[in-house]
C-alpha cells in the first residue's frame, strides 16, 4: 500500500505534464531528476562493457540503449580522439576490426604503422581521420560468432553523444568512461592552448554536470567512474575533478603504458597504499584475480582481500556468455560464473558484454523489494506510453 501512495501522485503529475504538452524527457540541463528511478547501490554494479555488445556492435548508440533497456547500472565506453580533436567512443586505436573502413577506398592512403604500447600496429587509426570522415564509416560486430545482422547500421558516436544517452535514460544510469591510450593520443593529437587529452576528457564531463565524490548527492544524481590503465592520467586529473576513479590492471605480462611498471609492482601492498589516495577501486582482468590452468580455475589470489582492506572496490573484466569464454568450472552456465564472482570472490562490480544476463541473475538472486520494483515498473511504463503517444 505504501508503494501505491507514492505512485498515485506521480501518475497525476505525468498526466498533468501530458495535458500541458510539455516534453516528458527534457534536455539534460532541464530534466527533473526527482521522477527518475535512482541508481541501485545495494548489490554489485552491472557495468555494460561497451554497451550490450554481445548482441549489438560495440560502442554504438544502439548498444548503449539496449544495455539501459536490459538493466545496466553503468554504461562503459573507451574514449579516443579524432584528428580534429573530438573525443569519440571506440575501443581500438585502429578501426580495422570494428568498422567497414576496408570498404572505403577513398581512405586507402590513410593506412599507417604506429607504435602503441611498445607494439607496432598497422592499420587505419582514428587519429588520422576527422569526425566527419569517421561518421561516414559503419560499425560491425567484432566477433564472427555473434549476431551479424546489425553490421553496417550504426556509426561511431562522440563522447558527448554517449553522455546524452545516459542522461536521457528513463532512470538514473551511470557512465564509466575510460581514458584510453593517453600516451598515444597525446603524441598524435594536439589541442589549442597546450591542453592535453586528459584536460579535454574532464572538460567534457564538467560540461554535462558530472561531479562529486563517491556516493555524494551530486554523484548519485549523475553517477560516473573514470577508469584508466595509465596511473599518471588518473593522478593528473585528481586535481581537476573529484569524480571517483578506477585503476585498471592489465595482464601479468603487460607493463603500464605510461610508467612501465610490472603487474607485480602495481598489485603490491606498497603500490595499493599509494594509488588508494587517488582512486576508489581497481579493475583487474578476472583471470588474474583467479588464475586459470587447463581452462579450470585455480586458487584465488589475495588481491581482492588486500584491495578491500584498503577500502578499494574491485570491478573485474570481462564477463561473456559464450562457451569459449566460460571456464569448465561453470558447466557452460554464465549464471554459475556470476554466482562464483559475486558470492564467493566478493567483487563490487562486473564488466559484462551481456548486461541483460547479469541483471536477470541479480534480480533472481538479490532483487529489489517487490513493492518498489512494481512502482518503478509502472512509472516507467506510463512514461514510455506517454512519450510514444506524443511523438506519434
Amino acid at each position: 500500500m505504501a508503494s501505491l501512495s507514492i505512485v498515485v501522485p506521480f501518475i497525476f503529475l505525468l498526466l498533468v505534464n501530458w495535458c500541458f504538452a510539455r516534453p516528458l524527457y527534457p534536455l539534460p540541463s532541464r530534466r527533473n531528476d526527482r521522477n527518475r528511478r535512482p541508481l541501485q547501490t545495494f548489490r554489485p554494479y552491472n557495468v555494460a562493457h561497451r554497451g550490450s555488445n554481445g548482441e549489438i556492435p560495440e560502442e554504438s548508440a544502439a548498444s548503449y540503449m539496449k544495455a539501459i533497456e536490459e538493466g545496466a547500472d553503468f554504461i562503459e565506453a573507451d574514449i579516443l580522439a579524432t584528428k580534429d580533436g573530438v573525443l569519440i567512443c571506440s575501443h581500438d586505436v585502429n578501426l580495422d576490426d570494428t568498422t567497414d573502413i576496408h570498404d572505403h577506398k577513398e581512405f586507402a592512403d590513410r593506412k599507417r604503422t604506429y607504435e602503441v604500447q611498445a607494439v607496432n600496429i598497422t592499420g587505419y587509426f582514428s587519429v588520422d581521420f576527422t569526425l566527419e570522415e569517421l561518421k561516414s564509416l559503419r560499425l560491425k560486430q567484432r566477433y564472427p560468432f555473434r549476431d551479424q545482422q546489425y553490421n553496417g547500421m550504426y556509426s561511431i558516436i562522440t563522447f558527448e553523444e554517449f553522455i546524452s544517452i545516459a542522461l536521457d535514460a528513463p532512470r538514473v544510469v551511470g557512465i564509466y568512461p575510460e581514458i584510453k591510450n593517453p600516451v598515444f593520443i597525446n603524441q598524435r593529437v594536439k589541442w589549442p592552448g597546450g591542453k592535453k587529452y586528459e584536460d579535454k576528457f574532464v572538460e567534457t564531463l564538467k560540461k554535462y554536470g558530472y561531479r562529486g565524490s563517491y556516493m555524494s548527492k551530486e554523484w548519485l544524481k549523475q553517477p560516473a567512474f573514470i577508469q584508466s590503465f595509465a596511473p599518471t592520467s588518473l593522478i593528473y586529473i585528481s586535481n581537476q575533478t573529484n569524480i571517483p576513479k578506477v585503476f585498471l590492471i592489465d595482464d601479468v605480462n603487460i607493463p603500464t603504458q605510461d610508467t612501465n611498471q610490472s603487474y607485480q609492482e602495481i598489485t603490491s601492498d606498497k603500490y595499493l597504499d599509494f594509488i588508494k589516495e587517488y582512486v576508489v577501486g581497481i579493475g583487474p582482468w578476472k583471470d588474474n584475480l583467479v588464475p586459470v590452468s587447463g581452462n579450470y580455475l585455480e586458487t584465488p589470489s589475495d588481491l581482492v582481500a588486500r584491495a578491500h582492506v584498503r577500502n578499494l572496490q574491485v570491478h573485474p573484466y570481462t564477463f561473456r556468455n559464450e562457451n569459449q569464454f566460460l571456464h569448465f568450472n561453470f558447466s557452460e552456465d554464465p549464471y554459475k560464473e556470476y554466482d562464483y564472482w559475486i558470492n564467493k570472490v566478493g567483487v563490487d562490480g562486473l564488466f559484462t558484454d551481456f548486461a541483460g544476463s547479469l541483471h536477470q541473475f541479480q534480480e533472481w538472486t538479490n532483487p529489489l523489494s517487490s513493492g518498489e520494483e512494481d512502482a518503478h515498473k509502472l512509472l516507467d511504463r506510463i512514461a514510455s506510453m506517454i512519450s510514444k503517444f506524443k511523438h506519434a
